[in-house]
């Protein structure tokens, strides 16, 4: 394809990504709304840095209204809830065959799919870790599985190119004809981490204390559970095996997998969670009401009750309006509402 990968969002992912792809000699053209983000990228040079890799990209990069001219392939990067206001913006930019990818935490391909139609919308699962610190500055903190597919389970050249290029960031990426699967299996995982960010423990820690292990227990058993009722089976990634957590497993098939998590989220760089820097670092909303709060409202669809997510959902607004601090005390408050 002869014109510039785009990518709509270049914090965390996107701009990881779009580093690695500009580095590996791809075209990429970089969309943000931070000016000063944008100017540090397309000047001094976008900044990687961590334990996996250290180098500076320059990059071109415009702010939105700076973006002119219709473009074939769309990687959508931002914020779960930044989905809604960004695609009534990029819609007009996007070629009449081209698509959206989203390389986002959460569901939104269902959101995408409904603005700019099903058959633009192609899905991925990203599981690495990276923070996005300054202007021009992301740290890159460990590798993780990335996986590309359709969300109408084919696999067309399409894909297999979109797959192709994704592997110059990350050579072990998967091409898969079953995307809803992975995207589910990260929601079990994705729950537990924005319990973890109820206090200031680091991920690893959370998991270690055998005393919280029934929050981990009962929110990947509703994620399961609902994703179960709507026909989807999700899959893991590494040793997380999200249906260790499926009705009828025993407690100790999720103990093993929360043990692995412990182990798996003590190496590398970053130690908490996005979700944990945005409220204590960044001091704003996160991902909950798009990404974490959609969960219960699709098993309300099919009768089904989640009182971990709800109450969990109910503590993470709390601390975004100032109401609760990130403590031992609120964390054990998730804890009483599920005993």
């Amino acid at each position: 394809m002869a014109d510039p990968l785009v990518i709509w969002g270049a914090g965390a992912i996107g701009g990881t990504l779009g580093a690695h792809l500009a580095r590996a000699g791809h075209e990429v053209l970089l969309v943000d709304t931070v000016a000063e983000h944008v100017e540090a990228c397309r000047t001094k040079g976008l900044k990687i840095f961590g334990p996996v890799t250290e180098f500076t990209q320059i990059i071109p990069a415009v702010t939105p209204d700076e973006l002119t001219g219709r473009y074939s392939r769309i990687v959508l990067a931002v914020k779960a809830q930044a989905t809604k206001v960004a695609l009534p913006v990029l819609a007009p930019h996007l070629a009449p065959d081209g698509f959206v990818f989203s390389a986002q935490n959460g569901l939104n391909e269902l959101e995408i799919a409904e603005a700019v139609g099903a058959d633009r919308t192609m899905g991925c699962f990203v599981n690495f870790g990276a923070d996005w610190h300054a202007p021009g500055e992301i740290l890159f903190g460990n590798r993780g599985a990335f996986v590309v597919g359709e969300i109408d389970a084919t696999i067309r050249d399409r894909t297999r190119v979109m797959h192709a290029l994704c592997q110059a960031f990350e050579p072990d990426a998967i091409l898969t004809s079953d995307i809803w699967s992975y995207l589910w299996g990260k929601l079990a995982y994705g729950a537990m981490l924005f319990a973890t960010a109820l206090n200031h423990d680091s991920m690893s820690e959370n998991f270690a204390d055998t005393r919280r292990m029934p929050v981990w227990l009962a929110l990947g058993r509703e994620v399961v559970a609902t994703a179960l009722a709507r026909g989807v089976t999700p899959r893991g990634f590494g040793s997380f095996d999200p249906m260790a957590f499926a009705p009828g497993r025993a407690d100790a098939d999720g103990i093993r997998v929360v043990e692995w998590l412990r182990d798996y989220t003590a190496v590398g760089a970053k130690t908490h969670s996005g979700i944990w820097r945005d409220l204590a670092v960044r001091k704003r909303k996160t991902e909950a009401e798009a990404q974490l709060m959609i969960m219960p409202r699709l098993a309300a669809q099919k009768g089904m009750a989640t009182p971990a997510l709800n109450a969990l959902g109910r503590l993470i607004k709390d601390i975004e309006e100032g109401h609760r601090e990130q403590s031992p005390k609120t964390f054990n408050t998730l804890l009483d509402a599920i005993a």
